[in-house]
């Protein structure tokens, strides 16, 4: 994550840590508590099995050089008997080859020592926070807020204070921060959270078809009603609307909900008595209320009855904390639907991660979530690649246009090319894993060419060698 960005809290997730030297194990229990994970500790590779006859682990981390039972030899227990376990194998400079050879029989990762604790906490983070999301996606409860920025715990703190009161909530954001999510955690903490829970979006229908699925309708009130309609405040029964892109309300009809809203009474399309209904308004809209009330373009007196509380969720690019939660969560999701019960969870790769760190988000949430999904289609290993996420990098960075356009030219050039670069030579070792000779022939290029651009763009083969 980058500098300054909490680091996603990893409750429930359960770590052992295999190592003989006592330091060590000590040393790894505390960076990985840090992060919210439950761990428990064994020295060699036997005590590691007998833990797991107590309860079961999401990750290893396992020493490659023990007593009794080394790490590989654990590997090859686990993978046998605990297949769903992340193994992460923890060796010395000497034994590389070793550990490379364990990425191959199935570890998802291997760490070098002296350990750089940034780089354990990311990597646990990374594997931890896949393993909560697809537990999530299991469950099937998508109700739940994924929320590890400081920025949106701020709002469900105040969901949490508002849903149990019956006040009128505003619900504002740029499209796609997911708003309706909150609106629907607001109703199932509220008293009410056993009524029912519906939704309309006012900019999909023209006026008499949203007062017709508000407010009901009589049989025979207009062409097609060959039944009555009961609307969605009387449907409601005690629970809530949720009213999405209120500000395209035409003012004629904002009159109406208007009415609505201080008397609880409507009388249906076509009818002539008026009916009481009960039920706890959520509206939420992507344009500024306010500002369309001063520009005389929203009723005032309404505004002024929607906004008993104002809820405002910030666009995900004020909320970097949430991108990694988010990311995985979506992963995990994208693969139960697209994926076969016996293939893995890709996890995301370093670059990856930091194209979606890096990226803007104008789309927000919801773009974010299509990303993952086109990762999961297009990834036919088991690392996503940047290009796995179909992201239109930002060819221009934002400045104050001093800089000269020549030099500005130059480098959304030199950036192109280096992009183009990156992902012709990333997808040809993805395609053999890892081998530079089939690689550089499928690209065109002599194997020194090819070896000349790996290192100038900083790649390694190594990464590519477990692909599947």
């Amino acid at each position: 994550m980058s500098p300054g960005v909490a680091a996603p809290r990893l409750n429930g997730l359960r770590v052992l840590v295999v190592d003989d030297e006592q330091d060590i194990r000590l040393g790894l229990r505390r960076i990985v508590s840090s992060l919210g994970a439950d761990v428990a500790e064994a020295s060699n590779g036997v005590e590691a099995l007998a833990a797991f006859e107590q309860c079961s682990f999401d990750v290893v981390l396992a020493d490659l050089m023990m007593p009794e039972m080394g790490g590989a030899e654990l590997l090859a227990e686990i993978r046998s008997r605990h297949a769903e376990t992340a193994v992460v194998i923890l060796t010395g400079f000497g034994t590389v080859q070793a550990a490379v050879a364990c990425l191959q029989g199935g570890a998802a990762h291997f760490l070098t020592k002296p350990f750089d604790n940034h780089e354990i906490r990311r990597l646990v983070r990374r594997l931890g926070s896949g393993i909560l999301a697809l537990r999530h996606a299991k469950d099937g409860d998508d109700r739940d807020v994924i929320c590890e920025d400081p920025r949106m715990q701020r709002v469900l703190a105040l969901v949490r204070r508002v849903a149990p009161t019956p006040v009128s909530v505003l619900i504002e954001g740029e499209s796609g921060t997911g708003k309706e999510v909150i609106a629907r955690r607001l109703h199932d903490l509220s008293a009410v959270c056993d009524r029912p829970f519906l939704a309309v979006n006012a900019a999909a229908l023209t006026d008499t078809l949203l007062e017709s699925e508000l407010f009901g309708h009589e049989r025979g009130a207009f062409t097609g009603a060959d039944r009555a309609h009961v609307g969605l405040f009387a449907a409601a029964e005690g629970g809530t609307v949720f009213l999405d892109e209120i500000a395209s309300m035409s003012s004629v009809f904002q009159g109406k909900l208007l009415r609505v809203l201080q008397e609880r009474v409507v009388r249906p399309v076509g009818g002539s008595k008026d009916r009481h209904v009960d039920f706890r308004l959520v509206s939420a809209s992507n344009k500024d209320l306010a500002e369309l009330v001063r520009q005389s373009k929203f009723r005032d007196d309404l505004f002024y009855r929607l906004k008993v509380v104002s809820i405002r969720v910030p666009p995900l690019r004020q909320r970097p904390g949430d991108i990694l939660p988010l990311a995985t969560h979506f992963l995990a999701k994208a693969a139960q639907a697209c994926l076969g019960p016996d293939d893995g969870v890709p996890e995301i790769g370093d670059d990856a991660l930091r194209l979606l760190e890096k990226h803007r988000w104008p789309g927000n949430v919801r773009e974010l979530e299509n990303a993952m999904q086109r990762a999961v289609i297009v990834c036919a290993g088991e690392r996503i690649l940047p290009w796995h996420l179909g992201l239109e990098p930002e060819a221009w960075a934002e400045g104050d246009g001093s800089e000269d356009e020549a030099t500005r030219y130059e480098d959304a050039k030199r950036q192109t090319v280096e992009r183009f670069q990156r992902e012709f030579v990333t997808r040809a070792l993805e395609q053999s894993r890892g081998n530079v000779s089939q690689a550089a022939s499928t690209c065109g290029l002599t194997r020194a060419a090819f070896q000349r651009i790996l290192r100038q763009l900083g790649i390694a083969r190594e990464t590519f060698t477990g692909q599947k």
